[in-house]
């Protein structure tokens, strides 16, 4: 699965998790520049994410997260080959 591929997973699961359809992600997007992803809200788009992906973060890959960028690549690196 490529970037392009993920990152229209975590779009789908980011609007959903904010009840918005409008939620248009790039890979530069950060959480601040979206309307509603909040610190609670970064939580629940996690645990979704890692549900919709089947994978498991740790905490500090979590808290190393910059951009959605960053947790798409972290998504693909997790996948199995």
């Amino acid at each position: 699965m490529g970037e392009g591929e993920i990152l229209e997973q975590v779009q789908a699961v980011v609007a959903d998790q904010l009840d918005r359809d409008d939620v248009a992600l790039n890979m530069n997007t950060v959480a601040a520049s979206v309307d509603g992803w909040d610190s609670l809200a970064h939580v629940r788009i996690m645990i979704a994410v890692e549900e919709e992906f089947g994978v498991r973060f740790d905490m500090s890959e979590i808290t190393s997260l910059g951009n959605v960028g960053d947790l798409v690549r972290l998504i693909e690196a997790k996948q199995p080959s």
